[in-house]
């Protein structure tokens, strides 16, 4: 089954956060929280926060597009993150918290420029988007204590006050794309 899943790159924020809300998603395998954009090889996590290597925290979601459309993702993305701050997520600042697409091909590109404009049109955010729709060129993945962080630590106070929000928003919001057995 994973030769026939698809995969979408996202930067919003913190990758905990972002791992947090696809891994709950009907249609998503797997969720894996890297680093992508920048212009050193194999970096640690130590280099990025410095902002220095210019990588963002991103996430790569494995997905079956028979059950959940690249659309049906981005919809999300956009809607559980803050597309309209450049270099911020809340009190993470740095271009490390950039909002960034990373497309894989053509189709992913067009599909991600297609929807800003749509969210744009419709005045969807108050103040412009920021989000960059580039090139992936190669991901990283994080250190493993960075994987699944957020189901492994749900009593840290990072994920009580900035990560259950969101996974709040997305059972009010998306209910209907989660996973019969999330909590």
């Amino acid at each position: 089954m994973e030769q026939n899943l698809q995969v979408a790159t996202f930067a919003g924020g913190c990758f905990w956060c972002t791992e947090a809300v696809f891994n709950r998603l009907e249609g998503v395998e797997r969720v894996v929280s890297g680093y992508t954009g920048g212009h050193i090889k194999n970096p640690a996590y130590r280099e990025i926060c410095t902002g220095r290597t210019g990588h963002a925290e991103a996430i790569q979601i494995f997905y079956d597009q028979a059950r959940i459309s690249y659309k049906e993702l981005l919809e999300i993305f956009f809607a559980t993150h803050d597309p309209t701050t450049l270099n911020r997520q809340g009190n993470d600042v740095g271009t490390q918290y950039r909002s960034a697409i990373f497309f894989s091909d053509d189709y992913q590109r067009d599909e991600a420029l297609d929807f800003i404009r749509f969210l744009e049109q419709e005045q969807v955010f108050k103040n412009p988007i920021t989000t960059e729709v580039v090139k992936l060129e190669t991901f990283y993945n994080a250190e493993d204590y960075h994987q699944d962080y957020y189901n492994l630590n749900k009593d840290q106070p990072y994920c009580q006050f900035i990560i259950n929000p969101k996974i709040k928003k997305l059972k009010e919001t998306f209910t209907n794309k989660l996973k019969k057995q999330t909590n």
